[in-house]
């Protein structure tokens, strides 16, 4: 039996992507929560957003992340690790090739 590859059950498991050190507000909307928040731990795979707010694993956002000339990334990201009254760990979910494009050039990695 598999497990599968994509199992995030706390901040130490294995990463599919390099995160890099990029400090930006994360504007988030959902279950129940909506606020912003920062971050400073992001790649094309997710980010850890730093909030007080008790955001439960599972939970589905709208994050809006923006970046410089007015641009920004919007998507859905689900909370995969939670360390209440410190932050988030989250995974996009069908993050789109304009959205990983305009990560990848903000981190240098285009």
């Amino acid at each position: 039996m598999n497990e599968p590859e994509e199992s995030l059950d706390g901040p130490d498991d294995r990463r599919r992507h390099d995160r890099s050190r990029l400090i930006v507000d994360v504007f988030y909307d959902g279950n129940d929560a909506t606020g912003v928040a920062a971050t400073t731990d992001i790649s094309v795979g997710g980010f850890y957003m730093n909030t007080k707010a008790n955001i439960p694993e599972g939970s589905v956002l709208l994050v809006r992340i923006p970046f410089g000339d007015g641009k920004q990334v919007v998507a859905n990201a689900e909370v995969v690790y939670s360390n209440p009254e410190r932050g988030v760990g989250l995974r996009f979910q069908s993050l789109s090739e304009e959205n990983r494009a305009l990560i990848e050039r903000e981190l240098g990695g285009a």
